[in-house]
């Protein structure tokens, strides 16, 4: 059940479109949404390790926060601007699709970690490598926080179609079926349910026809489509959008995200190439 959704939001451009992905989800499950500036710490934007006189660094710091509250101003009439047109109400009852803006001091990863932990829901945007953006926060929510993620590529809208047709990456491993286990609600909410099915399996996993199963016994029929090819990233990613698939549902770092890091793994070639919404767990 999707009752609490969390959005961290910082003046990176993406706020739009982790706010459109949110509200979907908030409108089919009557959820609230948790909007959060995560506001830096003045001290945080002086550089480390360079000395300065003191007359110099209160002059920085001041203008730092000067700053860090226009932005914050900034951004809370976009919010309620977007708010209003992706159909949340800031005023709304429990029970229905609401939002509510706070703000936080700190780093964006420290946040998530804190605020994520009591959320069914955390919604991200794709990471930015080339800007050394989001990767932090994806390794907190995902570690920190250890919930569920939505990650929301580039300026991509959603629209009506939306996890309606949900992709399922199953190797039989343990972030497989706990990702498995995170989406159940918003599976069941959608038109068609896919399994995809390839790769390296996990050795004494559950087979596809058994995760087959497992939906059955909840009411939701799902079909099974494999791919023949080692490279478990591309394969996935590829018959997901062959499928026409709006949503694709996998695990996330088999092994931890340092190995994955140094050694080019499935998770970091699946966000790095990710063209549609996807929910991964840990």
């Amino acid at each position: 059940m999707i009752k609490s959704i969390l959005v961290p939001v910082r003046g990176d451009g993406m706020v739009a479109t982790v706010l459109a992905h949110a509200a979907e989800i908030a409108k089919r499950h009557s959820a609230h949404v948790k909007v959060v500036h995560c506001r830096p710490r003045p001290k945080d934007l002086i550089p480390a390790g360079v000395p300065l006189p003191d007359f110099m660094r209160q002059s920085m710091l001041s203008q730092a926060n000067d700053l860090a509250t226009r932005q914050e101003n900034h951004l809370r009439g976009i919010l309620h601007r977007l708010a209003a047109e992706f159909g949340l109400k800031e005023d709304g009852a429990d029970g229905t699709a609401r939002c509510t803006f706070t703000e936080e001091l700190g780093r964006m990863a420290d946040i998530v970690k804190h605020a994520g932990r009591l959320s069914d829901l955390i919604v991200l945007p794709k990471p930015q490598r080339e800007r050394n953006l989001g990767q932090s926060s994806l390794k907190s929510a995902l570690y920190g926080a250890e919930r569920p993620v939505l990650l929301c590529p580039g300026e991509l809208r959603p629209d009506d179609s939306f996890a309606q047709h949900v992709a399922i990456g199953w190797n039989g491993s343990l972030p497989a079926a706990r990702a498995v286990a995170s989406s159940l609600s918003v599976v069941q909410a959608a038109n068609k349910v896919t399994i995809i099915s390839g790769g390296k399996v996990q050795a004494h996993g559950p087979t596809a026809e058994e995760l087959q199963e497992y939906y059955t016994l909840r009411g939701i029929s799902a079909d099974i489509v494999a791919f023949d090819t080692s490279d478990a990233a591309r394969g996935l990613l590829e018959t997901a959008r062959s499928i026409e698939a709006s949503l694709l549902v996998t695990g996330a770092y088999r092994h931890s995200h340092e190995t994955e890091m140094l050694f080019g793994g499935n998770t970091e070639r699946i966000v790095d190439n990710m063209e549609m919404p996807v929910l991964m767990a840990h």
